[in-house]
């Protein structure tokens, strides 16, 4: 019997600063790099949120070490699942790439308190993202479309 093989998924926004390096914090976090998980953003910021690291410390996840990073053509490209965030026409479409868009409020400016439920509702849509993948891909044999 061979082992499943799992998607990577690459979690997109504008300035990787916040929703999406959350998203694929929490992608690592609950599959233990089972799925792999890449952020970029279409035009990335200095630094992470410091809300969303404070936010994601609170639930036991480190974002401290993180930084945004540039989408490229070749992330994309490598991705079999990506899932926008508010990037607009900045994310390049591949054929042959699952995209899915999550539309999600933008945590830029706002306090802890603000990025909580931004928070909360990723880490609902990426538990329903982890069971939709591993469903398509797990235990009973059948392998992933893509």
């Amino acid at each position: 019997m061979t082992s499943p093989t799992y998607p990577t998924v690459l979690f997109v926004c504008v300035h990787n600063a916040g929703r999406s390096q959350m998203a694929a914090a929490y992608l690592t976090h609950h599959t233990a790099h089972r799925i792999a998980a890449h952020s970029a953003g279409s035009a990335p910021a200095a630094a992470v949120n410091p809300a969303a690291v404070a936010a994601m410390a609170e639930v036991g996840i480190d974002l401290s070490t993180a930084t945004p990073k540039r989408l490229t053509p070749e992330a994309v490209q490598a991705a079999d699942v990506v899932i926008t965030m508010g990037c607009g026409d900045a994310c390049p479409v591949l054929p042959g790439t699952r995209y899915v868009d999550w539309q999600l409020p933008d945590p830029a400016g706002q306090d802890v308190a603000g990025v909580r439920p931004i928070r909360d509702e990723i880490e609902k849509r990426v538990r329903a993202l982890i069971a939709e993948l591993t469903a398509e891909s797990g235990p009973a044999g059948a392998s992933r479309a893509g």
